[in-house]
Parts: C-alpha cells; structure tokens; sequence
C-alpha cells in the first residue's frame, strides 16, 4: 500500500499587534463574565465598573499607537494600513479612527452606566430581570439593593462586535460581528429598572426586527457568495468590474445587504423600531446605541458599498440617493410634532442618518495630491460630532426628574434655564450642534458631508438636505424657548445632583462640541489622514 504525503499546512498568520485593541476589549468582556461568576456581589458593581473604564483606556492607548504604525499603501488613492487575520479584518485608516471613536463614546456611556447616584445609590438598571415587573421578587430585590453588574461585560461584548463589524474585509466575518453587537443590545434595552414594561417591550421589538434585518444581511451575503466565488470585499469587486455573473443575483445582493445595515442605522423605512428602542431602553445604553451602533454600522455601509460594490455605483446610488432623501424628511418633519424628548431624540437620529447618507451617496473618493474632503472622511468627522452631542444630550435626560423616576415629557423641561441653567446651557448646545448651528460641531459635520456630496455631483440631494435642516432646526429650537423662554409648570422641573461620573460625560461632550464647531482642524485633518479603505 502507497503512503499518502502529509498535506503541506500552513499556520495562519495573525497580526496580534495590530489587532491589540480588539482583544483588551474582548478580553476585558470575557474577564467580566469570570468576575461575574466568582467575585463578591457585595463589591462587583465596582469591580465591574473599574475593569471596564481601565480596559477602555488602555484600547484607546493601543488604538494610538496602531494608527502611528500604519503604512502607506501604494495605489490611486492615498491609503494606510493593510489586511490582515488572513484577510478577514481590515486594519486600516478609517477602521484605527473608527475604533478610536467607538473606545471614546464607550468611556462617556460607561461613565453614565456606573451613575448610581442619581437612583438612590442604584443604578439605572433593574436588580433581577427575572422577576415579573411589580412582583413580591422585585421588591425584594429593590429592598436588597440587587444591581445587574452584567451590563459591563455585555457593553464590553457589543463593543467588540461594533470594532469587528467596522474593520470586517469580509461578509461572512462581518454577519459574525453584527451579531456580537447585536446580542446584547437586545438584553441590554430590556434592563430599566423603572417602566419596565416599556423597556421590555422595547427590548422585544429590537430583537424580532433586528433577527429579521439579519436573514436579509444574510440572504444577501448568500448572493453575493454565488454571484462572485468569494466572501471577501476585494474579490467581490473584481467579480463585479470583470461583469463575470448573474446581474440580476448582484442587484439582489446589493438590495439585501443594504436593507440588514439600514436597519442598523435608522434609515427609512427600516426605522421603525428607532422611536420605541430610545424611549424604552435605559437611558444609558439608549446613548451608547445611538452614538456606536450608528457609526460601526455607517463605517461598515462604506465599506461594503465602496470596495465590494465600487465598481457598480450607479447601480446603488439611485436607491440610496431616495432612501437618504425620505430618511430627512420623515427624521424631521415627525420630530416636530413628538412630545417625549427621548422619541424626540429618536427621530432625530433619523433625520441625522439621512443627512449622513448624502455625504455616502456622493462617494466621492478624493484625489490623492489633494487635500479635498472626501465621503469618507466627512462621515467619519460627522459620526465624532453627533456622537459626541448624542451622548451629551441623553445624559441631560438622566438627570431632569420627577417622582417617578426621569421626565421625559416636554412639559416638564418647561423653565429648566431657571432651575438649572448649567444643565439647560448644555442640552441648548447639543441641540443647536443637532441644527447646525455655526461654532457647534455639528455645523462643521454638516459642511463636511454635504461638501463631498457636492464634489461626487450630488448637489440636487445637497439643495434639499439644506432644506430639510433648517426645517429640523424648528423642533431643536423649540425645546431651547421651552427650557429658557416658557414659565415653569407648577413647581417647576427638577434637576437631580449627579455624582462626577455624569459631570464629567456632560463636560466632555459640551467641550468636544464647542471645540470642534471652532477648531475643526486638527479632527479633520486626522479623519482625511485616515485615508481610503484598504482593499
């Protein structure tokens, strides 16, 4: 009998320095579970909550470092970085800065996580989840100061996922990744300790329709596989240039994927679930999801759409054109007439995901001897600017109370300029960086987007988005006359004293959107030195 030679098997090689800060995060999840398991509950809140925020520091020191160690990639466009775990991830400009920013906006929501002060020495998160809302188990566990600490590894997860989806090069590994950001923000919205049957409610939906937002990622990804042979972003676009399959299975491919990553983002009319989500899910994983998810979930949209579909943009730039146009319009006009400030918010995330696919729908992709603003660096200095208000704007929110816990009706922020005009000073700022007001951040986000879609050719979609802004600035404007120019309703609204924890979210945001919206340079300068995505 002939014996066989051993196949010649090559270890997989993997860039562990590169992929540094993906494993602190992770790491720092899976050790959570561990001090989840075998710490003293008496202490685990704070254990918990100090293995995060060190581990988040010590991401975003290594996020640094990955950056100054990228290289310049030879090619049309100027491009840093390289790909790498065997082609699965991209290590590359737009994801370091990505990551730097999701590492940030993960520290300020963190922050609002370990906030106990505001709750009576608890947090915003129920003691067991288990027990029916309103049940002797519940009471039980209030009288006993019971807390979920299992937020922070789960945080820790969707993290993760979020750093993984936006670095992904290939489908398969990016469904992974959507997901692991998935999974425990379904658990997570579903963990209020007040209105808990609002916040289950909401946890519900977000998990029926995002399980329905998968299949079609998936089904799309199923597509792409057979029009092109492979799962990786390049090869999907060399199929694509060469023209070599089905056009009709790419058109579905392309209609498929884009439906599972709208979703995510809250764009028309995959946004149903955005209004119930905010409203329904504590108020501090309601910032970390409108600031993280949206940015992984744009980061990873232009990705796809810009290596693996580039060479077929004007079949996509059609639907996207319509979709980002009728995602301002309903974002703003339905803000208008919302009397809850956290729906209120919700749609204008919306709105705010329509005006960031105009900067997308322009792709334009620069010229590497210029300095132009291109798609992808106004996207992501944009994402920095709403963030940043976003996170600002939800921790206000946590602290205009009533008996009841937090007060989210319109009514109740009636006079909130005369109770507390240091509060009310900063939510006046996020909104008028929501409107686009000049020396706010989100004036400068809005110039950047809408220059690059002007450069790509998009200018009609550019006349309208103007437009639907100054339409948006009405409901922004109205809560600043209500906080500021309105008498208070009986005793007037009541602002809760916070611990430094959510002083600081509240400084950091107000700062960044003050800074930003008068010396934009240096962050857009760094968005346009991230470059072009790595192919």
């Amino acid at each position: 009998m002939i014996g066989l030679a051993a196949p010649d098997i090559s270890a997989p090689t993997i860039e562990y320095a590169l992929l540094g800060p993906l494993f602190i995060v992770a790491g720092a999840a899976t050790l959570g579970v561990l001090i989840e398991a075998f710490w003293p509950r008496k202490t685990r809140f704070e254990v918990q909550a100090g293995v995060a925020i060190v581990a988040l520091l010590a991401a975003l020191a290594d996020t640094i470092w990955v950056g100054q160690s990228l290289d310049v990639v030879k090619g049309d466009l100027l491009a840093r970085g390289q790909i790498a775990a065997e082609g699965a991830l991209s290590i590359d400009g737009p994801t370091v800065f990505t990551w730097g920013m999701l590492v940030v906006f993960a520290i300020m929501s963190f922050l609002l996580f370990a906030e106990r002060r505001l709750g009576g020495g608890l947090s915003a998160f129920t003691g067991r989840a288990a027990d029916a809302p309103g049940s002797a188990g519940e009471a039980e566990a209030i009288a006993k100061n019971i807390e979920h600490t299992e937020i922070f590894p789960l945080a820790l997860f969707a993290l993760s996922g979020m750093m993984l989806f936006a670095s992904a090069n290939d489908l398969l590994t990016m469904f992974i990744a959507l997901e692991v950001l998935s999974l425990p923000l379904y658990l997570l919205c579903g963990l209020a300790r007040r209105r808990r049957l609002l916040s289950q409610e909401a946890a519900l939906k977000y998990f029926l329709l995002g399980a329905f937002s998968s299949v079609f990622f998936l089904y799309g990804i199923a597509l792409a596989y057979g029009y092109s042979g492979s799962f990786e972003l390049a090869d999907i676009n060399a199929a694509v240039s060469g023209n070599i399959g089905n056009n009709n299975m790419l058109l579905a491919a392309m209609a498929l994927i884009a439906v599972g990553l709208l979703f995510k983002i809250g764009a028309v009319p995959f946004h149903a679930w955005t209004p119930d989500v905010y409203q329904g899910a504590p108020t501090p994983v309601t910032a970390f999801m409108a600031a993280g998810t949206k940015a992984a979930a744009f980061i990873a949209l232009m990705r796809i759409f810009f290596v693996a579909f580039g060479g077929s943009t004007w079949d996509w730039r059609p639907m996207i054109w319509v979709i980002a146009l009728i995602t301002m319009l309903l974002g703003a006009v339905v803000a208008i007439a919302q009397t809850d400030v956290k729906r209120m918010l919700a749609y204008s995330s919306i709105a705010h995901a329509g005006f960031l696919l105009v900067g997308f729908v322009g792709a334009y992709i620069g010229v590497k001897e210029t300095e132009t603003i291109t798609s992808i660096s106004s996207v992501l200095f944009y994402l920095v600017a709403y963030g940043l208000a976003s996170i600002g704007a939800f921790a206000v929110v946590t602290l205009v109370r009533d008996g009841g816990g937090e007060a989210t009706h319109l009514r109740h922020w009636a006079g909130l300029g005369k109770v507390s005009p240091y509060v009310a000073g900063c939510f006046a700022l996020f909104m008028l960086s929501f409107a686009g007001i000049p020396l706010t951040a989100g004036f400068i986000g809005k110039w950047s987007v809408f220059s690059a879609a002007w450069a790509g050719g998009m200018w009609p979609l550019v006349v309208v988005a103007v437009l639907v802004s100054a339409i948006a600035a009405y409901f922004y404007v109205r809560v600043i006359v209500l906080m500021f120019f309105t008498d208070p309703v009986g005793d007037g609204p009541k602002v809760a004293v916070s611990s430094p924890l959510t002083t600081v979210v509240l400084a950091i945001a107000a700062a960044g959107t003050l800074v930003l919206g008068i010396i934009p340079g240096p962050l857009l300068g760094l968005a346009q030195h991230a470059g072009a995505f790595v192919r």
